[in-house]
């Protein structure tokens, strides 16, 4: 009876992600951009100690399936450090975020929601928020859980402030929840959060964003007007400052918090709002639109994160999953003929943002897509093939990035030429057994922002069919 039911709740969530994401009737502002550059990004030869993929580049197939090699793992230029996971789960025990904060006596954790959509994690014996002790991060320990409103289904919403230490989400779905805000003190000792203060006061939740000094959240959702910031200076008393006619995926905001970067902002690709009356709190604030971009390949904006290369300014904007009908008005495809990946954005004139490069693989490219469409996995509307969340270690000069690829697991580019990246790593975890295979059969669901530990080369991600990897970037690829 409980596989039965749960096989109905996650074909649900396939079926309830991929409606989320339909057609918009916001109109686009400003025109889409040229193509960028087309073609996947080459990968460097592996080094030691790499257990590679053989044939096209990102896939894992039927055949490596069969033979026994997907339980291998696939790694270039990375080892597996350590990690948290639940052999043969039942739901989804990973989510979309990852976050990383060591406190002021130098403890070090790690925090990330535990499914991709509650409550597929319970029989698991999983719920909320998992804390980590990662002060061995050869052995990441559970201490804690956050299970207040917003933990329990934060949805793409988790969100850390170094500067504050403050941890903050909104209820979310797929589509949207009530806006319940939780807000949590790490700085104690981050491996016990502190509840500040859970209240209604984020309109509808799914997707968020938080202002660097921690003084402002972001209330966001693709699918419903309704963005809205938050003042969380007295973290224990949050109060609505402003909100406003925008749709908004996933937004970041910049270093001085003056600026915020909307994916999938009122259906363009990537909305930048002036949003610097927020920040300096003006009565009754006024946001202003910038500037805005689309593209002719664009499946669902996830994400644009802002970052600096030699005092230029970028933002690495990754699309989710794939579709058939391209532009400002696509929709989620099961293994769709086109898929939005990654891309690099000048910013350099904010008016008239400009793709200088992509970032992509193989199993991306249209030409290659009926080849890989019978692998397993391929036909979840919210997996498959394509991409999810990308990040950096650091908003100034980073070096590379990582993108949660889904089937094709964690992918590090070097970015230092944002005008030509290319992959230099990857880790695909083993395939772990399923005791209930939909939506997807055994395979791998890498969906979340990943979090970095520099000093060590680590990246911090999950997966939602395994759990929590500790991955390094070996070789020098980093």
């Amino acid at each position: 009876m409980k596989r039965t039911l749960y096989a109905g709740i996650l074909s649900f969530a396939a079926l309830t992600l991929s409606a989320c994401h339909s057609d918009s009737d916001s109109d686009s502002v400003g025109a889409p951009a040229a193509p960028a550059p087309a073609g996947d990004v080459t990968s460097q030869t592996c080094g030691a100690g790499s257990n590679p993929e053989v044939g096209m580049q990102g896939r894992v197939s039927q055949a490596d399936h069969d033979s026994g090699r997907a339980l291998e793992g696939y790694t270039c230029n990375t080892e597996l450090v350590g990690s948290y996971i639940v052999p043969n789960a039942i739901g989804t025990v990973g989510g979309f975020k990852v976050e990383r904060y060591v406190d002021s006596e130098g403890r070090e954790c790690a925090y990330y929601d535990s499914t991709l959509l509650f409550p597929t994690n319970i029989l698991d014996m999983n719920i909320g928020v998992n804390v980590l002790d990662m002060s061995d991060s050869t052995n990441p320990v559970l201490a804690n859980r956050l299970v207040t409103p917003a933990m329990l289904s934060p949805h793409e919403s988790l969100v850390v402030s170094q500067q504050a230490g403050v941890l903050a989400a909104v209820m979310g779905n797929p589509a949207f929840y009530p806006g319940a805000v939780d807000v949590y003190d790490l700085s104690g000792d981050c491996r016990d959060p502190q509840i500040q203060s859970s209240a209604l006061v984020g309109t509808l939740g799914h997707e968020s964003g938080m202002a660097p000094d921690g003084q402002t959240f972001y209330s966001a959702s693709p699918g419903t007007p309704t963005l809205t910031a938050v003042d969380i200076s007295n973290p224990m008393l949050p109060l609505p400052l402003w909100t406003g006619n925008y749709t908004s995926h996933g937004l970041s905001v910049s270093n001085d918090g003056n600026r915020a970067y909307l994916a999938s902002g009122n259906s363009n690709g990537v909305l930048i709002l002036d949003v610097s009356e927020i920040q300096s709190r003006q009565p009754n604030p006024q946001v202003r639109e910038i500037g805005s971009i689309s593209w002719p390949n664009q499946s669902i904006p996830q994400n644009a994160i802002p970052f600096t290369r030699d005092g230029k300014p970028y933002l690495l904007e990754i699309d989710e999953y794939s579709t058939n009908e391209p532009g400002s008005q696509s929709s989620v495809a099961a293994h769709g003929e086109f898929v939005g990946a990654g891309r690099i954005i000048d910013i350099s004139d904010e008016t008239q943002p400009k793709i200088v490069s992509d970032l992509r693989l193989a199993v991306h490219e249209p030409a290659n897509r009926d080849a890989i469409a019978n692998d397993p996995g391929a036909s979840n509307p919210t997996g498959g093939y394509a991409g999810h969340y990308c990040d950096v270690p650091t908003r100034v000069n980073p070096d590379i990035a990582a993108c949660s690829m889904i089937l094709s697991g964690l992918r590090i580019f070097d970015i230092r030429d944002p005008a030509n990246p290319r992959e230099v790593a990857y880790f695909n975890a083993p395939i772990q057994p399923r005791i209930i295979t939909q939506p997807a059969p055994a395979s791998n669901w890498a969906m979340s922002k990943p979090a970095f530990a520099p000093e060590r080369k680590e990246i911090w991600y999950t997966d939602g069919y395994s759990g929590f990897y500790v991955v390094r970037v070996t070789n020098g690829a980093w």
